[in-house]
């Protein structure tokens, strides 16, 4: 049967853990096919100068004080009158913009922060949404009346922030064309242009507005670059916003260069093994493997490794995470000894130091990157054993029965059948489409990926009609769901073709599956891609089969060389 991703190697990564409440918390995940997403550690970035906010944690927000009493009088449309609490909370404190009071200004509006957050944590996201729509109204209001200045900007940036807490990515994007149409008429030197161009760049990267993501961390960093000059540590911030983006659209070279910028400034100023360069070297060393650099990857994370060890010893749970994404950097660089060996060590200290739990993402992440390792040197038994903690850790804090667990169920099925112990597969499969059913319903597109692997299963087992139709019902539910020309519905296609060349179903109808399955490749992978060469071989078969000679012979020098062009790139 023709390889595609539904029958790859790789294992399909763990379901994040906030999640994983209610019937659609799997929807995302199982919508797509395995991923392959770096390790990475939650690490603290570079704290930066009072007049520049650190990320979401630092800024200066309006507060809008339910226990407080009124302590003044609005004056028109002046920003210093902060908006009215929901009617329970009481009335807001008033906030005095004049200069000489500008820290009380920017202390309010941090205060207003945590309040937001605090609800957030507490669940309380109908008191979050209440107070950021009342502190928004006066905002709009002053604006209506024309006033546009970076204390409106200042507290637009945070309701923003707020919003994007609260997951309201409409709002957010309406909050951001006001930010534009102030900050686009304001001077670089006002109060607060700096931070309310980080935070808006970081938005604009969230929503993936990357080329307004770009104008603005570019236009923080030369006001930073002005201020503090070309080598401060100050531009850490800007500069990792600029690789963040340019690592989203691709652009390698550029997201490299600011992170190497950004480690020269960290090394600079502060040493070379200092715990603030983890930061631009983490991005760095999983950049450098999503290009196919293994070596250079490796190095950042040595470098990694190197820095927890010798700030908090070898048995420190942060040095057993920096092992195991040493060890990712060494599997992709061909070193699989080395990595097994890291593997086990840093799972090892992890678990030791009880610095994370058990079920906590990254742990589970871990494992499954591991497993994949110890399926790919052979050593199955080994990897099968991790796979099955994966699924008994889901059960003991998820319940046996919660969708959680579907990816570890389908994780072992791919084990099982790699040692063509496909009846134990199908068990394991049919099991995960239970789940899925029960939490989703018969027609969500989520339940296509256990029953896309329950029919490549089910084909190994020569029960192809059985087989063809669980693969139609796929193709069925991800047209309805994605739209006919979608990259999953050709992964469905390709796969139903493999199943029906052996039912010996008419070759003009295999050969239109084959060339839809072509198309979709074509415009969702690229001309050039190894996918969309694989599919023309099958094409081309059938064109030779059926005698329809000159569309074979244009096909054959399309893909000789298409051929060429790949022997390059790959030698390149």
């Amino acid at each position: 049967m023709a390889a595609n991703s539904t029958t790859s190697l790789l294992l399909l990564p763990p379901i994040p853990h906030n999640n994983r409440k209610g019937s659609d918390l799997v929807a995302r995940v199982l919508s797509n096919s395995v991923g392959q997403s770096s390790f990475e550690c939650g690490l603290k970035v570079y704290s930066v100068p009072r007049r520049v906010f650190d990320g979401v944690q630092a800024i200066r927000c309006f507060k809008s004080n339910g226990l407080a009493k009124s302590q003044g009088d609005c004056r028109g449309n002046d920003v210093s009158c902060s908006a009215f609490a929901p009617t329970d909370l009481g009335r807001s404190k008033l906030l005095d913009t004049s200069s000489n009071s500008m820290n009380d200004f920017e202390r309010q509006l941090q205060e207003f922060f945590d309040e937001v957050k605090a609800m957030l944590k507490k669940g309380n996201v109908k008191g979050a949404i209440d107070l950021l729509k009342a502190n928004y109204e006066v905002v709009k209001e002053q604006m209506d009346a024309g006033n546009k200045g970076m204390e409106q900007a200042a507290l637009l940036d945070v309701i923003a922030l707020g919003y994007m807490g609260v997951g309201n990515i409409k709002m957010v994007t309406r909050l951001l064309e006001m930010l534009k149409e102030i900050i686009t008429t304001r001077e670089d030197n006002e109060p607060f242009m700096d931070s309310v161009l980080i935070h808006m760049g970081s938005m604009y990267t969230h929503i993936g507005k990357f080329g307004d993501a770009i104008l603005m961390h570019g236009r923080s960093l030369k006001i930073l670059e002005g201020l503090y000059g070309q080598s401060s540590p100050f531009l850490i911030i800007p500069l990792l916003g600029i690789a963040k983006v340019y690592t989203s659209i691709t652009r390698a070279s550029k997201a490299i260069d600011a992170y190497h910028r950004a480690i020269t400034i960290l090394e600079m100023s502060k040493g070379a093994g200092r715990e603030d360069i983890v930061v631009p070297l983490l991005g760095l060393g999983n950049l450098l493997l999503k290009e196919g650099k293994a070596a250079e990857a490796v190095n950042s994370f040595s470098r990694i490794l190197k820095i927890y060890e010798e700030l908090y010893g070898e048995n420190d749970g942060r040095t057993g995470l920096a092992m195991c994404s040493l060890a990712h950097a060494k599997s992709a660089q061909g070193d699989l000894d080395e990595a097994i060996l890291l593997y086990n060590k840093g799972l090892q200290v992890i678990k030791d130091s009880e610095y994370m739990s058990l079920d906590d993402e990254v742990i589970e992440k871990i494992r499954i990157d591991f497993a994949e390792l110890l399926h790919a040197a052979g050593r199955q038994q080994e990897g099968r054993k991790l796979l099955e903690e994966c699924l008994l850790i889901a059960e003991k804090y998820d319940g046996k029965g919660h969708p959680s667990l579907v990816t570890h169920l389908i994780n072992l099925a791919t084990s099982y059948s790699r040692s063509k112990n496909f009846v134990e597969a199908e068990r394991l499969l049919r099991s995960s489409l239970r789940i899925m059913q029960k939490a989703v319903g018969h027609d969500d597109q989520s339940i296509t990926v256990p029953m896309l692997h329950l029919a490549v299963t089910l084909y190994h087992l020569n029960r192809d009609t059985e087989a063809e139709y669980l693969a139609m019902e796929v193709v069925r539910i991800r047209e309805e769901a994605f739209g006919k020309e979608s990259l999953l519905v050709g992964e469905a296609l390709d796969c139903l073709v493999s199943i029906q060349t052996r039912l010996d179903k008419d070759d003009g109808e295999t050969l239109a599956l084959l060339k839809r399955v072509l198309s979709i490749q074509q415009r969702e992978l690229g001309e050039e891609s190894e996918e969309v060469m694989l599919t023309m071989r099958k094409v081309l078969f059938y064109l030779n089969k059926m005698g329809r000679r000159d569309e074979k012979l244009l096909l054959e020098r399309k893909l000789s060389l298409l051929r060429r062009k790949f022997k390059q790139k790959v030698k390149w």
